[in-house]
């Protein structure tokens, strides 16, 4: 594909960001990428805030407690 490069630049088609938010855009020597972000992955969020709590046995059997 070929796209004609402006004076505000370059538009990539919708088509080619399929499901994509975000891209991040690098250069180097004479290659130009689009790459996209990764999204947030909420598992490496957790245990962030932990919480106090009565159950002296939680975080050894935490699936105990979820269900």
């Amino acid at each position: 594909m070929k796209a004609k490069v402006t004076k505000e630049g370059v538009v990539i088609p919708k088509r080619l960001l399929k499901d994509v938010d975000e891209v991040e855009i690098k250069k180097k020597d004479d290659v130009i990428l689009v790459v996209p972000t990764a999204k947030e992955d909420p598992i490496l969020k957790m245990g962030t805030h932990p919480i106090v709590c009565e159950t002296p046995d939680a975080s050894e059997h935490p699936d105990k407690y979820l269900y």
